[in-house]
């Protein structure tokens, strides 16, 4: 029986009658993804009785696709027994996750609630700190020993189907647990019984535990693999980092990147359900750095009031000035943040990325300056059109330029190439805008 879709306007009638009877009879008819996208936009009282009445099966696999902070609601709404048997279920980086958006006392009453052995594990990722690989992998990964045959090998995976991360990507080690290469389920049960697994490991790509968690997602989706194992700095085998950790990591990072170059912090939420005083929390600082940085606009155009009230004509295009500077650094910024996150770019190719965007500036510059020339010329005059379209040319090869540069600077000195660059590029490109434009404003008209 293929599912329904889920009626939300039904679902919210039910809730709002007190008819639990059809409200979960309309999660029970509902495709499950359905349901979680609907979840996530209910609010967290209705969130929690919507889950109640969802079967057990389904409401860990519901719980474990929800997001953190929306799990960490739950959890403050659910009876003790009911979190800790969800609780139980889930996968250690996931509880992981699960507790860092918990008050302290509730998350050491959560991990007093698992066995000795659910509770190493999930320690065992604790003890990374947050952003780094070991915080994002899977301490639950099959391992076999070089000196094993293939039929005891296949039978030792098959034996811990449900208590691995992954088998599709096996670990080889030697005595020690250091990691000798990897073998695919596949290549596994094609073997020879006899066949030993020194003989079929395959060379393995690797994560340290301790390097940035989104740079070890980057290399499982470049290197096409479906997961990486995690080791130490003496290669010992620690845990897997899957495709779908990485997808997820991969996933935050540029909603990260697409929120700090907006100006705002990420919600890490689903919007609906996002409490208000976390959207203002999530908006407020960059409102006030950049309120900040208008306040040199200002002291600028201060400093050239008597050339404006000599030509007043001068303060109509100072939109443009600032407008065009502002998105030609804010796009060279956001292409060289990519390609940083990429791996197309390093630090070391700073003086190339500085050439290639000076280059884009002056020709973005030449065209948009040309345009300027001839319509402003037309409108106000040749002296104004070549005030125009001269600034425009400074302008978006400076702009250009810094832009391109910011997020390798950031790079340099460990801080977030979109929070850094964002600011910093429209305080610099409105001030210098504005005084590049009144000193050639200054030299050509003569005032």
């Amino acid at each position: 029986m293929t599912a329904a879709a889920f009626d939300e306007q039904a679902f919210a009638q039910a809730l709002a009658a007190n008819d639990l009877p059809a409200a979960q009879r309309l999660l029970a008819e509902a495709d499950a993804g359905d349901v979680i996208d609907h979840l996530d936009r209910l609010p967290a009282g209705d969130r929690a009785i919507a889950f109640r009445l969802l079967p057990k099966d389904e409401a860990v696999t519901v719980f474990d696709r929800l997001d953190a902070a929306s799990q960490a609601e739950l959890v403050t709404r659910l009876r003790d027994d009911e979190t800790a048997s969800v609780f139980a279920q889930m996968d250690p980086d996931d509880r992981v996750d699960l507790l860092d958006e918990l008050p302290a006392v509730v998350a050491s009453r959560l991990m007093r609630g698992l066995s000795p052995a659910e509770r190493g594990l999930t320690a065992t990722v604790l003890g990374y700190p947050k952003g780094s690989t070991g915080r994002e992998m899977s301490p639950e990964v099959a391992v076999v020993p070089q000196d094993m045959d293939a039929a005891t090998a296949l039978r030792r995976v098959l034996g811990r189907l449900y208590d691995s991360e992954t088998v599709y990507t096996i670990a080889v080690s030697d005595g020690t647990r250091r990691l000798i290469g990897v073998i695919s389920l596949r290549d596994l049960l094609a073997a020879e019984p006899d066949t030993l697994m020194a003989e079929l490991a395959q060379k393995a790509d690797r994560a340290l535990a301790t390097e940035p968690a989104e740079v070890a997602a980057r290399r499982v989706a470049d290197r096409r693999r479906l997961a990486l194992p995690v080791v130490d700095s003496e290669d010992r085998i620690l845990g897997i980092l899957t495709v779908d950790d990485a997808l997820d990591i991969l996933e935050r990072a540029e909603s990260e990147d697409q929120a700090r170059q907006g100006g705002t912090e990420p919600l890490h939420r689903n919007y609906l359900s996002t409490p208000i005083l976390r959207i203002v929390r999530s908006r407020i600082v960059w409102l006030l750095v950049l309120a900040i940085g208008a306040s040199l606009t200002v002291h600028v155009l201060e400093l050239f009031e008597e050339t404006l009230s000599q030509l007043v004509v001068l303060s109509v295009f100072i939109p443009l000035v600032i407008g065009t500077g502002g998105n030609t650094g804010n796009q060279a910024a956001t292409t060289v943040t990519r390609a940083l996150a990429l791996g197309e770019v390093r630090l070391g190719d700073v003086l190339r990325v500085m050439a290639r965007e000076a280059t884009t500036g002056v020709t973005l510059g030449l065209v948009l300056g040309g345009l300027g020339f001839t319509l402003i010329g037309l409108l106000y005059g040749p002296a104004i059109g070549w005030v125009i379209g001269l600034t425009l040319l400074i302008v978006c090869t400076l702009a250009a330029t810094v832009g391109g540069t910011m997020p390798l600077l950031a790079k340099a000195v460990h801080a977030d190439p979109a929070v850094f660059s964002n600011p910093f590029i429209s305080t610099f490109v409105d001030a210098t805008g504005l005084i590049v434009y009144f000193l050639i404003a200054k030299a050509i008209l003569g005032i």
